[in-house]
């Protein structure tokens, strides 16, 4: 059972703007490196994953959304003193709801019952026995929707992309209308005792989609013959891989030539394949080889950075003729090899007239002939080469399967609602007009088979190729952009491997059957910069500026979910196109040049955010994901436009900014380059109306406020489990919270302060707090400025005593101390790999936070984290552990700057794995945590 919906009422408006709300659990501290470790691992979880039910651009991880939410709608224990008076008290209740985060977010609870009942009642506490409606205005995906629902809220959700609705209403609307019913197919219901959620419903799109591929087969199985190998075995073919051609400009041999990015099928040891091209009587002959050497002086291909050249004589074929030849539509295709299914493998056989003539079919007279925009970058390849239209990015037999699966999508939306009348159903009103019997149903399912046709198309393309690799077709969309593909491989739809369509109805099944069982949702097409945000609660994921033409690339599959769906969806998919002219871009074609554009998007991000600060839930700060073009510098925070752009929108709509929390969903945290870190994915802001009556003040004040504030913070940031490569993007929000709370900063010559300099203010700040933070005992401090001047590397003495006198210590105490070595005139710091022996802690005369630190990085590195949790019980009768965690902080910052990528992995590695070390720490410490006292590690990095 779910708990029932309940919403918050709206306070008064005016008593809102300079009220002060309780902090909520976001604003101060979360758990991050168990979100991001989950957010990452759901790169690698397919099958119910909710991403699978049809492809959307930038979709952020379930895991994020849902810990999102919590620590947006869950107080901070230190905004509810009446309970947790004493800081202590505090900590301990925030370490509590770190610990239900962190299992809220694995992805095997995610419909854990029992689990998710213990979240509401969280949410419940904090927000007066209520649960808050949420809205994401820009859905997308629908990540931040679903999530909400799977919290037990109301959730709503909007976007301007008919596509982006569609997928949200299939994920959260449509499902809940048919929670714990029996599947209507025919016998379907007998297979088992219960049916929860929505498994019934996921259960008829297994068979109905069944239906439809073998009625497809019925109908143009003939335009997919098996391949015959040499022992006159018949085989099904899983892909024919074809290559574009071009006539050879040379004059003296016009022979049509290959444009061929490689010629290689498989290049697994021991089950190599590949294609032999050779010119024979004025033609071009294809042979699939599988010899281990591979093509001929290792001849992979003849296209490259836009060139061809010519097989045979090696004529060099410009970029510009080919685009010539394509749009004067002479482009042809060859096929050169065919994929068929083996015995738990793949089997490459040569081309043939059969197979070829197979393919030789007239184009279906009603396919989407839409025009692609020529002025769009990540669509306008297929114009430059000869493909004007949607449609033209298939070939004629693709263009017949598909119309043919998605004429059939009607035709079992029949069929749903006869067998649902013969089961004693009603037949009641449509989906779109509010009804949940059979005509609703019928619906329903007929919207879940469209989607796997959309699906379909991501793969039944000619633009979608082949990989060598994994021996498998990559789909169109391998980024957000559509390439222009010279060797393209033709799926066969009927195959049971890669591409067919029944692995296109498994995945939007096993999607749906994963949804949670929660109420009905509310999912509308709407301009975000229109609707109302009356009494919600809004987390959102908004566009990033000029990132992603979320409308040109979704009208690639749009055209064809409004064939399939004109009927039975005709309110979302009224529209030819998805909208353009209000897409909230900035899209320099569109807005006439990039000022043009730059305004609009600006204005209208203003506009949007502007709206939901008068009108949204005032006790309920709002969420915004930032996601940054690629990985980037640690000058990222600073130098990036559209981050500018997120930052300075939301101060000059009135948002003060109180948190900023990265994100990561890239698989580790590793560095890309020297000096280069790997930002986090995304940025998760948290924001409050700024106080109507909020003063102005000076850049000296504001540096006085960031002195006097960011110490706290950060403590209370490294008392968390935060990765040092986080550290810089966390510390922004504090800080920028500082600079956002006034109106206005001004500069010493009168004009207002940017966020550009804001943030460049701030990391200033940052540094020289995390210099002081790490400031301890005098052993450490002469380390941390000798490692800042020189490293691991030797210096002559006399720098080393003066240095040493400096600090309030000696060489001969930093000798004893083993950290420090000065011989022969010379003296360097003992460096990781030095100090990473056995380390006997209570038998060490001088103990330093400089020393631990470096000795538990280097065995960190070595040995791993048990090895470290083994020796912290000793360390901590030492040193305080806060101080090693706080160094280690400094000294990956140091590396960074010094582009020293081993020794920032090095000591990143220990910060990141701070939690893991603390808990193991206490099972080798042998103290009940119910009774510990001495042993008093931090709970806030569990």
């Amino acid at each position: 059972m779910t708990d029932p919906i309940e919403t918050t009422n709206q306070p008064t408006r005016d008593a809102l703007v300079n009220a002060t709300p309780k902090k909520k659990l976001i604003e101060t501290s979360l758990p991050l490196e168990a979100i991001n470790a989950e957010a990452s691992r759901e790169k690698s979880i397919r099958h119910g994953h909710p991403s699978t039910l049809h492809l959307y651009w930038a979709r952020r991880p379930l895991a994020a959304a849902r810990a999102v939410l919590f620590a947006q709608l869950v107080d901070d224990p230190a905004s509810r003193p009446e309970e947790f008076p004493t800081v202590e008290e505090q900590d301990a209740e925030r370490a509590r709801l770190h610990r239900l985060l962190e299992q809220l977010v694995i992805w095997e609870n995610s419909n854990d019952e029992t689990l998710l009942s213990q979240a509401r009642a969280e949410i419940r506490k904090s927000n007066g026995g209520q649960l808050p409606a949420v809205l994401d205005p820009f859905a997308g995906g629908g990540a931040i929707p679903l999530e909400a629902q799977r919290l037990g809220l109301e959730a709503h959700a909007s976007d301007l992309n008919p596509l982006a609705v569609l997928i949200n209403k299939a994920l959260i609307e449509i499902p809940p209308l048919f929670t714990d019913r029996e599947p209507t197919y025919p016998g379907a219901a007998q297979t088992r005792i219960t049916w929860a959620r929505a498994e019934g419903l996921a259960e008829d799109i297994q068979r109905y989609g069944a239906w439809m591929r073998e009625e497809a087969i019925r109908r143009i199985g003939g335009l997919y013959p098996p391949v015959v190998s040499p022992d006159g075995v018949e085989h099904t073919v899983i892909a024919w891989i074809w290559a574009r051609t071009v006539k050879s400009p040379n004059p003296a041999n016009p022979v049509e030539v290959p444009l061929v990015r490689s010629w290689w099928l498989n290049k697994k040891k021991g089950k190599e394949a590949w294609i032999e091209a050779s010119v024979a009587n004025g033609e071009v002959r294809y042979e699939v080889r599988h010899d281990a050497d591979g093509p001929v002086g290792n001849d992979d291909g003849t296209v490259a950075g836009g060139h061809g050249r010519a097989v045979g004589d090696g004529t060099v074929i410009p970029n510009s003729y080919i685009r010539a030849e394509a749009q004067a539509q002479r482009l042809g295709a060859h096929l050169m090899a065919i994929v068929a299914e083996g015995n738990r493998s793949r089997l490459y056989f040569s081309g043939d007239e059969l197979h070829e003539a197979a393919a030789v079919v007239d184009r279906p007279f009603d396919v989407p002939n839409q025009e692609v925009p020529t002025r769009n970058h990540d669509v306008d390849r297929m114009p430059m080469y000869g493909m004007p239209t949607w449609a033209d990015a298939f070939t004629n037999r693709q263009l017949v399967a598909l119309t043919t699966l998605s004429d059939l999508v009607g035709e079992v939306r029949q069929r749903v609602f006869a067998d649902a009348i013969d089961n004693g159903i009603a037949a009641g009103d449509r989906l779109e007009d509010g009804g949940e019997d059979a005509a609703a149903y019928a619906d329903a399912v007929a919207t879940y088979l469209a989607l796997a046709v959309g699906r379909q198309t991501d793969r039944l393309s000619s633009l979608a190729s082949w990989q060598s690799q994994g021996e498998k077709v990559r789909n169109v969309f391998g980024r957000q952009a559509i390439p222009m593909v010279w060797d393209y491989a033709e799926v066969n739809p009927f195959s049971d491997s890669s591409g067919g369509f029944a692995g296109n109805v498994e995945w939007v099944a096993k999607a749906v059957a994963h949804t949670p069982a929660s109420p009905p949702a509310e999912v509308i097409q709407a301009d975000a910069a229109a609707r109302t945000y009356e009494g919600l609660a809004i987390s959102t994921d908004p566009p990033y500026y000029d990132n992603i033409g979320y409308s040109d690339l979704s009208d690639y599959f749009y055209v064809w979910l409004r064939r399939s769906l004109l009927q039975i969806q005709s309110k979302t998919v009224s529209t030819m196109l998805t909208p353009k002219a209000e897409e909230l871009v900035a899209n320099p074609y569109r807005h006439n040049g990039k000022a043009g554009a730059e305004a609009f998007f600006v204005d209208g991000f203003n506009s949007v955010f502007a709206r939901i600060r008068r009108e949204a839930n005032p006790d309920i700060p709002l969420t915004v994901y930032y996601a940054y073009k690629q990985q980037d510098t640690r000058d990222a925070g600073t130098s990036s436009t559209g981050w500018h752009t997120l930052l300075g929108g939301l101060i000059d709509a009135g948002w003060e900014i109180t948190a900023t929390w990265p994100m990561r969903s890239e698989r580790g945290g590793r560095l890309i380059s020297v000096g280069t870190n790997a930002l986090a994915s995304s940025i998760v802001l948290a924001c409050r109306p700024r106080r109507e009556d909020a003063p102005s003040t000076t850049r000296r004040a504001l540096s006085a406020a960031l002195r006097a504030e960011l110490p706290q913070a950060l403590r209370t940031l490294i008392q968390g489990s935060i990765a040092a490569v986080d550290l810089d993007q966390a510390a922004i929000g504090p800080g920028i919270a500082v600079f956002s709370r006034y109106s206005r900063v001004r500069e010493a010559d009168g004009t207002d302060m940017s966020v550009r300099d804001a943030l460049e203010l701030i990391n200033a700040t940052l540094d020289e707090v995390v210099d002081e933070l790490s400031d301890s005992d005098p052993d450490s401090r002469f380390a941390a400025k000798w490692y800042r001047q020189f490293g691991w590397g030797t210096e002559v003495s006399g720098t080393a005593i003066t240095m040493a006198q400096s600090a309030g210590t000696s060489l001969g105490a930093l000798e004893r101390g083993g950290i420090f070595e000065a011989k022969g005139g010379r003296a360097r710091l003992l460096s990781p790999t030095v100090l990473e022996d056995e380390w006997d802690v209570a038998s060490d005369e001088r103990v330093s936070v400089w020393e631990a630190t470096v000795r538990l990085a280097a065995v960190m590195a070595r040995d791993g984290v048990d090895k470290v949790a083994q020796l912290l019980p000793a360390v901590q009768t030492r040193v305080s552990l806060d101080a090693v965690k706080q160094m280690s902080l400094w000294l990956f910052r140091e590396a960074e700057k010094k582009r020293d990528t081993k020794d920032a992995i090095l000591f990143n590695g220990l910060v990141s794995a701070w939690g893991d070390v603390n808990e193991q720490a206490r099972m080798h410490a042998g103290v009940p945590r119910a009774v510990q006292q001495a042993f008093d590690f931090d709970e806030d990095g569990d």
